[in-house]
């Protein structure tokens, strides 16, 4: 059964239990209300009867030619030892029960039941009169019940027919509440079958279901971005690796030659190989480290970003001993992840030691939540200021320089991932000023 038709369903039956108990509850205040007319008449009949003294009473209710079905009630009087009087010719004996002969002997209060009597149903009241005697009164309920009838059968009708409605309006609404599901489920449908996430769902109103189409919009944005970036990525990176893999290729292959090469010519393509593949090691590094920060993040935690900038500096110390490093570190704590804000910290420092002259200074500084990296090289020309942070991009000038392009690429990825960013700037004094800014963690 389809969602549509169980919701139907379930409208179908929460009217129908609506309808029943209304119409129960319906029946019951009628019957109440027509039952209560004929207990009244009664109480009022025997209020009147009371009032008489016997030989009165004895012409009021012992008058001849009472009708069962009379306005006045059919009367029958009781004895305590069980016998009964009725009226001249009326020869239908009232029931008498135990209760009855109590109220004649004075042990028990007027009282109200129901009867059948020949075949016809009856309301009897029975009240004390005189010691030794008890007066009953008789009303057919035929015309009530013959009312209760109809209105029960009319009310069978009017449920069955509300619930027949209601289950053709439950569909007409399920059908109309659930248009966005199925605009939603068709686009879902068509994403599978062709993958393309350029798919869209018109959003009309602010309701759950809007809502709902509003973040599979979302959704599908977000990983059509994501599908885009993944292609670049592995376009850039096709073209950054053939360049490296063709000319190692190339040189093996004169390695590997028929003809013995001198040990003078050997050298230094055996170096080139292995310059090569250490270009090729730091490349596939940074590229498993791009897709690794794509992932989701290792939870975050309080971390002293100057500690971690004074790590950083002295094993880049090591690796980069022809640079001189000034240090200005305050202290300052961030929530990120630690080992990914190093290597960001890390690369930040090794671009400004590659493009730093010999026995020039760096100057690292930390104030608050920011971390400022100035080198005092030739500085980023104005064009390639927007997109030094972009994978893969080389400037003009770094094209003869070790690299791949993406250590900057990683450091903006660990920006935004810790909800920060980072800026390159170009100063007065010359060189190149890195601020990397932390603002909150964007997963915390």
């Amino acid at each position: 059964m389809s969602f549509r038709n169980r919701l139907a369903l379930a409208a179908a039956v929460a009217v129908a239990l609506a309808v029943v108990l209304a119409s129960v509850v319906l029946f019951v205040v009628v019957r109440s209300q027509l039952r209560g007319e004929v207990d009244a008449a009664l109480r009022e009949r025997a209020a009147q009867i009371s009032l008489l003294p016997p030989d009165l009473v004895a012409r009021a209710v012992l008058r001849p030619h009472v009708e069962l079905g009379g306005a006045e009630g059919y009367p029958q009087v009781v004895q305590s030892d069980g016998g009964t009087v009725r009226p001249r010719g009326a020869d239908i004996p009232l029931p008498v029960t135990d209760e009855v002969l109590r109220v004649a002997e004075g042990g028990r209060e007027a009282f109200l039941s129901d009867a059948r009597v020949q075949g016809t149903h009856v309301r009897l009241i029975t009240f004390p009169y005189a010691p030794g005697f008890a007066v009953q009164v008789a009303r057919p309920l035929t015309e009530v019940d013959n009312t209760l009838d109809r209105t029960r059968t009319f009310l069978i009708v009017i449920a069955l027919a509300g619930i027949g409605f209601a289950g053709g309006l439950g569909l007409l609404v399920a059908s109309a509440a659930l248009a966005p599901v199925r605009r939603l489920t068709a686009a879902a449908e068509n994403v599978t079958e062709t993958g393309d996430l350029s798919e869209r769902i018109e959003v009309q109103g602010a309701d759950e279901l809007s809502r709902l189409a509003s973040r599979f919009n979302a959704m599908l944005g977000a990983l059509e971005a994501s599908a885009r970036a993944q292609r670049q990525l592995v376009a850039d990176a096709s073209h950054e690796l053939r360049t490296p893999l063709t000319s190692l290729r190339t040189n093996i292959e004169v390695l590997a030659g028929k003809h013995r090469l001198p040990a003078a010519e050997r050298e230094p393509l055996m170096a080139d190989v292995v310059e090569q593949l250490d270009e090729m090691t730091t490349l596939v590094a940074e590229l498993v480290e791009l897709a690794h920060g794509e992932r989701a993040a290792a939870e975050p935690e309080d971390v002293r970003l100057d500690l971690l900038a004074a790590q950083a500096v002295e094993r880049t110390r090591r690796n980069r001993p022809g640079v001189v490093f000034e240090t200005d570190l305050s202290e300052a704590v961030v929530r990120g992840v630690p080992a990914t804000l190093e290597r960001a910290i890390g690369n930040l420092l090794d671009n400004a030691a590659k493009w730093s002259p010999p026995g020039g200074t760096v100057e690292v500084a930390v104030r608050g939540r920011e971390l400022r990296v100035l080198d005092h090289g030739p500085g980023i020309g104005e064009h390639d200021l927007p997109y030094v942070f972009d994978r893969f991009y080389r400037a003009d000038s770094a094209r003869g320089m070790a690299g791949s392009g993406l250590g900057l690429a990683i450091v903006r990825q660990v920006a935004e991932a810790h909800g920060g960013r980072v800026v390159a700037e170009t100063p007065d004094g010359g060189g190149t000023l890195m601020r990397l800014q932390f603002d909150g963690f964007e997963n915390s």
